[in-house]
């Protein structure tokens, strides 16, 4: 499944959940999910 777009906290979760359910680590899905959003992490 593609990535949602935007950058809102709701979007940002779900492409998390999304990376995770596809076998990704919690780290690197937020990495991938916020590289998506066009955010750096905090």
């Amino acid at each position: 499944m593609p990535l949602l777009k935007g950058k809102s906290k709701k979007v940002i979760s779900e492409n998390i959940r999304t990376e995770m359910h596809a076998g990704k680590k919690k780290k690197q899905a937020i990495a991938i999910a916020m590289r998506k959003a066009g955010k750096k992490k905090k």
